[in-house]
């Protein structure tokens, strides 16, 4: 049996024999990944970390249909589903990045699927069709409007 010099976690060298000796330690090559809660900061979804951690945390983010922690890390491919107020989007992680970028780069960082920009879009005509059929709201009264009121009430 042959004897080779292996190293241990503590980085001092340890004998190994057998096949131990001979077989070669192959590191995966590890995908680039980033914690979700900065992803989203940084692919402007939030206006600050904080808001996107406390998003994830009220379970209105969730990764390939799961709810997560603000720490879970993403990597190019994920599918994640982010909900704000009335809004939803579906989308695929496309890239990552260090430094909170201009929008147009920041939309480079994912890819909206089209079912969920149909959705947006229909929803959005929506919001426009109550809106238009709501009466519009008074604002403040003029002048005129003022006396008005005043010799109504008698003063």
């Amino acid at each position: 049996m042959g004897v080779g010099i292996g190293f241990s976690r503590h980085s001092a060298p340890t004998r190994k024999r057998g096949r131990e000796a001979t077989a070669r330690i192959i590191q995966p090559v590890e995908e680039p990944t980033q914690r979700l809660d900065k992803w989203l900061w940084v692919s402007r979804f939030f206006k600050t970390r904080g808001m996107a951690a406390e998003a994830i945390s009220g379970g209105k983010v969730h990764v390939e249909g799961r709810r997560v922690k603000p720490s879970r890390p993403v990597k190019p491919g994920a599918r994640v589903r982010i909900r704000k107020g009335s809004l939803e989007w579906e989308i695929l992680v496309r890239g990552l990045s260090d430094q909170r970028r201009p929008a147009p780069e920041a939309s480079r960082l994912y890819e909206e699927t089209p079912e969920s920009v149909e959705r947006r879009q229909r929803e959005a005509e929506r919001r426009r069709v109550d809106a238009a059929a709501r009466p519009p709201r008074p604002g403040r009264p003029t002048k005129r409007d003022r006396r008005l009121l005043s010799r109504l009430k008698g003063k």
